[in-house]
């Protein structure tokens, strides 16, 4: 699986809204509606966003799921970084997918912009990803680091992960916000160093469970030989019940 991809680079979507507001709309509004479409006959991917601060390590997550996946489903990753390509190029020297199945969009602005407020860039990146690779069971779509109020617009992806690390503090979960109440899923992850940085692990289960509700959090040290299965686990549920639903 590991390719020789140093000449080879992921495909390139960069950001911009120089049209007036009514343009953008109605073009969001007709990518959104073919989005949705299945194409030729076939249901779409399941698509996932991953949002989280910097550093937590959402593209850490990517790849490990990329590893856990890649033989038993066809899948394809977009990136989102502000002005590089760096997490894209990350996952292409990791070579955890072939380089025709990573793509990058270059926010240049909040990165939050890009995958809820006008989220044109990441669907034509999914799109392209179909239509070029597919067809394709499940594409992980990384939002660029962002804090708490980090969400994906529905019409970019159907389930939402957000990732927080102990690094940031054992306080985080109780601080709220978008991201770590309303995800799908919330992963506190770099458990490992939990007695370096003096974090309490089952006080963040109980903060999270009393922001969270019955919405699930998993507890994840990625170093670890399957230190991302809950993760793993989880996501597949996902597609298992993507593929049991209407067409």
């Amino acid at each position: 699986m590991h390719l020789d991809h140093k000449d080879t680079f992921p495909e390139r979507h960069t950001y911009s809204a120089p049209e007036p507001v009514w343009a953008g709309s109605a073009a969001k509004e007709r990518k959104e509606s073919r989005g949705g479409a299945q194409r030729s006959g076939t249901r779409r991917a399941l698509r996932i966003g991953l949002g989280g601060p910097v550093g937590t390590g959402k593209t850490a997550t990517v790849a490990a799921l990329c590893r856990a996946l890649r033989d038993e489903l066809s899948l394809a990753v977009v990136t989102n970084d502000i002005y590089t390509r760096e997490d894209a190029e990350f996952l292409l020297r990791e070579a955890v997918l072939p380089a025709e199945r990573i793509s990058a969009v270059e926010t240049g602005a909040c990165p939050h912009t890009a995958i809820r407020d006008d989220i044109s860039a990441n669907l034509e990146a999914v799109e392209d990803l179909e239509e070029a690779v597919g067809p394709l069971d499940l594409v992980l779509v990384e939002s660029g680091g962002d804090n708490l109020t980090a969400t994906f617009s529905k019409g970019l992806v159907d389930a939402q992960i957000f990732v927080i690390d102990v690094a940031g503090g054992d306080d985080i979960p109780r601080k709220g916000g978008p991201g770590v109440t309303t995800s799908d899923l919330l992963v506190v992850n770099k458990t490992d160093l939990a007695p370096y940085v003096g974090v309490d692990l089952e006080g963040m289960a109980r903060d999270a469970k009393a922001q969270r509700g019955e919405l699930p959090v998993v507890f994840t040290e990625l170093k670890s030989e399957n230190g991302v299965r809950p993760v793993t686990e989880w996501v597949r549920e996902r597609l298992a019940d993507w593929a049991a639903g209407p067409a």
